[in-house]
């Protein structure tokens, strides 16, 4: 299935259906502000699981990352210095990913880890979708976007032929890009550039 979503002026049925398939641990496949990506609630542990067997991921050897609607919704899941909170105040909502070390608000499956990685992608579609959720959402890269042809990462309708088996919705949000976010590892207390991708991080 895929839905036509716009910037600004959803249709909030729409929208409540996009919640209702989170809520009820169903999978989707959305744009942010550097590549589609595929997600889940964070906080449901078997749709985690789920993106996990698709993506082939081991939960306890990859780090997971979380869209959080706002700044003040990231320390309820990470824990997060003063220095570290200036330095997403600065570059968020933006193509970054901060790994932090995560809270006890996390699913156990996270917990393996004791890090996650924090999105606030400079999308309204996506914005908007964790705000009417309120909770966070497991966010990863599509399965093959290393191996396919261009278009089947970045045009919806063909990513919706590729991989819509696999998921409950598609958004399709128009084009979408073919960069990665710039990852920062905060875990040591000082911000650690070690994947650049989309965007220049901006020091607090």
């Amino acid at each position: 299935m895929i839905l036509k979503l716009y910037n600004k002026n959803n249709n909030p049925q729409d929208l409540q259906e996009i919640v209702d398939i989170l809520n009820d641990g169903g999978l989707i496949i959305y744009p942010t502000d550097t590549m589609y990506a595929i997600g889940c609630h964070g906080l449901k542990e078997r749709a985690i699981e789920r993106i996990c067997r698709i993506k082939n991921i081991d939960p306890r050897k990859n780090n997971l990352s979380i869209i959080c609607y706002d700044l003040s919704s990231i320390s309820e899941y990470a824990k997060v210095s003063n220095n570290m909170f200036k330095l997403m105040k600065r570059n968020l909502p933006g193509p970054f990913t901060f790994i932090l070390n995560g809270t006890n608000r996390l699913p156990k499956i996270f917990r393996n880890r004791k890090e996650v990685g924090i999105r606030m992608p400079d999308n309204n579609i996506i914005r908007e979708i964790a705000h009417l959720l309120d909770a966070p959402i497991m966010t990863t890269t599509l399965p093959g976007y290393q191996d396919d042809d261009i278009e089947y990462v970045t045009n919806p309708e063909l990513i919706e032929e590729k991989y819509g088996a696999l998921v409950d919705l598609v958004i399709d949000g128009g084009i979408g890009g073919y960069e990665l976010s710039t990852v920062v590892d905060c875990t040591s207390g000082e911000p650690e550039i070690i994947r650049q991708g989309k965007g220049e991080l901006e020091e607090y």
